[in-house]
């Protein structure tokens, strides 16, 4: 299976590795090895580049993991953030009830009433999939996990962030104000996460301490309609899954003003669809056929998204489309409750105008992104394994590769390597035959490795081999910077 060949390459060559192994594991949880931290990084940092220069009003902020509890009555999460959960009545083992009526009914679970659920369960004799006992009626589960502050007999309950987009709600004020008072305005977090997930299943994809890039555009509602740069995309077509094709399965290419005028999506909402689109095809090199925006309806989104449609990518190691994030927009939800609850004033005065801003948020699960840039990428092709990373999220940008370990080729080996090193991230290898070391590097997506040889003491070339055609030609030293 294409799932376990990646986590093979993953684990041996320092791209995951499961949280407390020597222990035995934890379920749910995984550390980032050297090459997983590198990778990881480029893909938030290309991130930050590609949206938060959408505005010169948008910056990132960084905000606690650890919330009081009236943060997430207010957010709506103590009330609202909760998953189905059925447990076995002989082993009482648990599991997310959706997942178990999607996998073996092969039908969506979203938006079913718990007592629909546990009718399916029992009329379709569902089995526990660990013993094959009886489930139990379901009944639903908070996600989020309490802590207490404080010492002895004086804590206080709190939580940690089951999403990173509460701290921007709750420095919006301050934002705003620092920032001078302008809208449209956006708050940006990169970060971690964590959600007690009932039973996490496939791998990488669903975990219970996770890492997310949010960016929260704080606007007046009466823009909506519009967007000052939505000219520049108008003829784009942005690959549309809409609910009416739910039946057939097809994706539609669909101009973004077609679907403005069609589809009467305000303006503002389509030109962050198509910035997204640009994101994950012109800077990730996605596929085309394997990106889609797809619908969600009233039952399956959040109650509080007046529009949503999910980035999803088609991933073959977890069987077909998954979501690798989402446009919502969440009206004034967050910050119309947070000014209930806190009874801070949350609204703002632009030129006589008093109103609550709406949010549009643009959240991304970067652990998901991570496994289906690896997914994607990765090849077998027999006499080699390479994963075809782009260049902008690769661990390494190129391997230097002496072809003598000692001496005058060394030497200039590691000036190539010092010189490089100042603007990529580049190895040095000098073990082992030069084809072995080029396969070392095709494994961990390295796009370039740069060859010193003995014809280098002679004219100052060097050799560069591309990756994925496996192409070499040679170049001055000084030009190597060029050509990589």
């Amino acid at each position: 299976m294409k799932s376990d060949e990646i986590m093979d390459v993953a684990l041996r060559r320092g791209f995951i590795f499961p949280s407390s192994e020597i222990y035995g594991g934890f379920s749910g949880f995984y550390d980032y090895g050297h090459l997983g931290t590198l990778m990881r990084r480029k893909w938030e940092d290309a991130w930050r580049k590609h949206y938060l220069r959408l505005n010169s009003n948008f910056f990132e902020i960084d905000a606690t993991n650890i919330m009081p509890k009236n943060v997430f009555v207010g957010s709506g999460h103590i009330e609202n953030f909760n998953d189905p959960l059925t447990e076995c009545g002989k082993c009482h083992s648990r599991f997310r009830a959706d997942h178990l009526i999607e996998e073996f009914l092969e039908r969506s679970a979203e938006g079913m009433a718990t007592d629909e659920m546990s009718k399916l369960l029992k009329e379709n004799s569902i089995p526990c999939p660990k013993c094959g006992g009886q489930l139990l009626d379901v009944k639903m589960f908070n996600m989020m996990f309490e802590i207490s502050v404080g010492s002895t007999g004086e804590s206080e309950v709190a939580y940690l962030r089951p999403e990173t987009a509460q701290g921007a709600f709750l420095t919006f004020k301050r934002s705003f104000n620092t920032l001078r008072g302008k809208l449209p305005m956006g708050l940006a977090i990169v970060g971690r996460a964590y959600r007690n997930e009932i039973s996490p299943r496939q791998g990488f994809y669903r975990l219970r301490e996770f890492n997310q890039a949010e960016l929260q555009i704080f606007f007046d509602p009466d823009t909506i309609e519009d967007h000052p740069n939505f000219d520049s995309i108008k003829d784009v077509k942005l690959r549309m899954f809409p609910l009416q094709n739910r039946s057939t399965g097809e994706v539609d290419d669909i101009t973004a003003s077609d679907l403005n005028k069609n589809y009467g999506i305000p303006k503002f909402y389509i030109y962050h669809l198509a910035k997204i689109q640009e994101f994950y095809l012109d800077k990730m090199k996605f596929p085309r056929e394997l990106f889609r925006f797809r619908e969600l309806s009233a039952d399956e989104r959040a109650f509080y998204n007046k529009i949503h449609w999910d980035v999803e990518v088609y991933t073959e190691s977890l069987g077909g489309y998954k979501e690798m994030g989402g446009l919502h927009y969440r009206t004034d939800h967050d910050l119309g409750g947070h000014q209930n609850a806190s009874g801070e004033k949350l609204d703002v005065n632009i030129e006589g105008k008093k109103f609550i801003p709406h949010v549009l948020e643009l959240s991304f699960g970067v652990d998901r992104n991570f496994w289906t840039l690896l997914d994607v990428f990765y090849k077998d092709e027999g006499d080699r394994k390479v994963i075809s990373l782009p260049k902008v999220v690769a661990p390494f940008r190129a391997g230097i590769f002496p072809l003598q370990k000692k001496g005058d080729l060394e030497k200039v080996a590691k000036n190539v390597y010092d010189s490089l090193s100042e603007c990529y991230d580049v190895f040095y290898d000098d073990s082992g035959s030069i084809g072995r070391r080029y396969r070392r590097q095709d494994e961990i997506g390295t796009p370039f490795g740069v060859t010193i040889d003995f014809q280098t003491l002679e004219d100052n070339t060097v050799t560069i081999r591309e990756r994925d055609s496996m192409d070499q030609h040679r170049v001055k030293i000084e030009d190597i910077w060029k050509n990589i």
